[in-house]
């Protein structure tokens, strides 16, 4: 037995600090299940979708959704075809949502207990075409006007990018047009949660870099602009670690990019969401994707076929695929060649490295695993709930190990073992 007043091992005698795990809130993109109400019954009762995404999250056993807006595919520039992912407007804004609609949802969520981590529209800002980038930015208004409605605090989507600038160029565009959206998200008491996809496949040129915002580098570039114009606080990141591994990155290393640099207050929210490296595919292309012979040009002439412009996607399909988390066996090699999500250290890493409050920080669910995505009810809900099963216990892992760690064991002088991943280690 040790001597009164000496501590096991040695160690002096610390204050002792409770054992208070901080897990993140779990929500739900609602476009997992597009089609959840048939399109005959939802355009005709545009808030239905929403009420019925709600009852559906309840039987998931998942606390919120992120609630998917988008053009309505009679209003799209780009077709169904040509996407990887289909957008959702599971919030369907062809008309203002008013506060009779309002009202309504809010019925919803109080029957169902579900709540709303925040709304979402995924789309290119900085569209070349004026008309065409003019109806995304009256719809993103008015996704604005619905958070606020509804009692959000943050909406999520792109910056996007246009293709005839420079990335310099589009630098000065983000200040001419996107800026003044962040000036309206604002006025209202909204933040803007930026996804750091760089959309290989949103065009059929070879540019890999279609939306600006796609890695730490560019966002401090872009929040330095925003701060002078008075919109810092507007401009915030959603973090999904799935692009971060398309790019050869990790997310212990981004984080810690992002301390080192002062800007750990970036990232507001995150996206869960796996990539899964096709050794195969990087043997034969590298990190580029598939460069030519892809099926979306034909010699000289891009395709007229939005189906076949799909096919731009094998700038990443032809060595990744995204994983639904949970659904991925890995070898942890990968995880130490940054060609997976090593998830608990994705999430312990958030708490050791970033300016957030766990317990305030919604960690959303976003699937896009091409065999699972299963556009039935039945057989949808239980791969979502496992997965939702599986975000929970990594996260109420992680939330274990750093309050054990950093504040348990910390407090009473007794070191943690080892060293665990290291950033920038090759």
């Amino acid at each position: 037995m040790p001597p009164p007043g000496d501590s096991p091992g040695g160690q002096p005698p610390g204050r002792l600090c409770e054992f208070r795990p901080r897990p993140m809130r779990l929500s739900i993109l609602t476009a997992a299940l597009q089609e959840l109400t048939p399109r005959q019954r939802r355009d005709t009762d545009p808030d239905l979708a929403v009420e019925e995404w709600l009852e559906f999250a309840r039987e998931l056993g998942c606390p919120n959704i992120e609630l998917s807006a988008a053009l309505h595919p009679t209003e799209a520039d780009v077709p169904a075809e040509a996407m990887l992912d289909p957008v959702a407007n599971t919030l369907d804004l062809r008309k203002p949502f008013d506060a009779q609609r309002a009202a309504r949802v809010r019925r919803a969520m109080d029957s169902t207990g579900v709540g709303l981590s925040d709304l979402a529209y995924f789309d290119n800002m900085l569209a070349a075409d004026e008309a065409a980038r003019r109806k995304k930015h009256e719809l993103m208004l008015r996704v604005f006007d619905a958070a606020v409605l509804l009692g959000s605090d943050a909406v999520t989507g792109f910056v996007g990018r246009n293709l005839r600038l420079s990335m310099d160029g589009n630098l000065v565009m983000f200040e001419e047009v996107f800026v003044p959206l962040l000036k309206q998200a604002k006025a209202r008491g909204l933040t803007f949660r930026v996804e750091q996809c760089p959309m290989p496949g949103w065009s059929i040129t070879d540019t890999w870099h279609n939306n600006i915002a796609y890695a730490p580098g560019p966002w401090i570039a872009l929040h330095r602009i925003c701060e002078r114009h008075g919109v810092g606080e507007q401009f915030r990141i959603h973090y999904d670690p799935s692009h971060a591994i398309l790019m050869g990155q990790d997310s212990r290393s981004v984080f810690q990019y992002l301390k080192d640099s002062g800007y750990a207050f970036l990232i507001g929210g995150f996206h869960v969401k796996g990539q899964v490296i096709d050794s195969r595919g990087i043997a034969a292309w590298g990190y580029g994707g598939q460069t030519l012979q892809r099926g979306d040009w034909h010699g000289a002439e891009p395709s007229t076929d939005p189906a076949e412009q799909g096919n731009a996607w094998k700038k990443q399909t032809v060595f990744a695929e995204h994983e639904l988390p949970g659904t991925a066996r890995h070898d942890p090699l990968a995880y130490l060649q940054n060609r997976s999500v090593d998830w608990l250290d994705h999430q312990l890493a958030a708490r050791e490295l970033l300016a957030i409050e766990p317990e305030k920080t919604y960690l959303v669910v976003e699937h896009e695993y091409p065999p699972a995505r299963i556009q039935d009810r039945p057989r949808l809900r239980p791969i979502l709930a496992g997965s939702l099963a599986f975000t929970r216990a990594i996260d109420a892992a992680a939330a274990a190990m750093y309050a054990l760690q950093h504040e348990v064991l910390a407090a009473q002088g007794i070191p943690a073992q080892g060293f665990g991943r290291e950033p920038y280690r090759s």
